[in-house]
């Protein structure tokens, strides 16, 4: 139901309708601030070498624990990409508007996810490099670079749709959320995933490494690389001849060439 409609519908409608506005807005405050947080906590944790976590454990406990908070996000992640994981998001919010909250869900789920590794993590204390001088500032520049291409890419790809802001304002305004299309432009025309490969980027520059950090660049870069396969896979159901064009002439993580159409 649209704006325009609320005020005359009937009253059990209306308050159905505010009541479904009230969780939207709740929902949406509850994405938007965690993500920013997730975001803020990456940023700082991947500068300083994963330091800045507030577990601690220790010695072998330490990295096991770790290892298990490295791990849990490219596992759930992917497992709701899938048609199961589909349905247990929109499980979550009921029948009516569960399929429309279904991004803001898995946006939220993703953010406290990311929030979760930094903040639980507990730091070795072992350095085994932190430049100076010219060395830092090169750091500095590469870590800053890998962040505004992996924007530019999140950009590209449909902010709403990467913040989950399309769901949550879609049941807000009475409307079916409404996905975008197939990004194909941007940096999506010389790369088929920049968004991992961006992704991937921020974890291997930045100034300061730790056997930390070296973990969780690891194994969040494997998923980074084959992770998306089995978003091409769904891609290729969904948009057809399309995306096999799509695929054939554009590279999957290269950059610098496209392939021969």
């Amino acid at each position: 139901m649209s704006d325009d409609r609320v005020a005359t519908a009937p009253l059990e409608h209306r308050g159905a309708r505010w009541k479904a506005r009230a969780l939207a807005a709740t929902l949406g405050v509850l994405c938007h601030s965690t993500f920013v947080l997730a975001v803020s906590s990456l940023a700082v944790g991947l500068y300083c070498g994963m330091a800045s976590g507030h577990g601690r454990a220790r010695g072998l406990t330490a990295f096991g624990l770790n290892a298990l908070l490295a791990v849990q996000f490219p596992l759930l992640h992917s497992f709701l990409l899938t048609r199961r994981g589909q349905g247990t998001l929109v499980r979550m919010f009921g029948r009516e508007h569960g399929r429309d909250f279904a991004p803001t869900s898995y946006a939220w789920i993703a953010a406290v996810q990311i929030l979760a590794t930094f903040a639980l993590w507990s730091p070795s204390g072992i350095v085994w490099w932190r430049p100076q001088g010219a060395w830092l500032f090169a750091s500095i520049a590469a870590y800053a670079a890998a962040w505004l291409f992996l924007l530019k890419a999140l950009s590209d790809a449909g902010p709403g749709l990467q913040t989950g802001w399309i769901g949550w304002t879609a049941v807000w305004r009475g409307r079916r959320v409404q996905y975008p299309p197939m990004a194909r432009t941007g940096l999506f025309s010389v790369c088929r995933q920049p968004i991992y490969l961006g992704f991937a980027m921020t974890l291997w520059t930045g100034p300061v490494w730790t056997p930390d950090r070296l973990l969780l660049a690891l194994i969040w870069t494997s998923y980074c690389v084959f992770g998306p396969r089995r978003k091409e896979a769904r891609y290729a159901t969904l948009y057809g001849e399309s995306f096999r064009e799509y695929r054939r002439g554009v590279p999957y993580m290269a950059i610098l060439k496209r392939k021969a159409a």
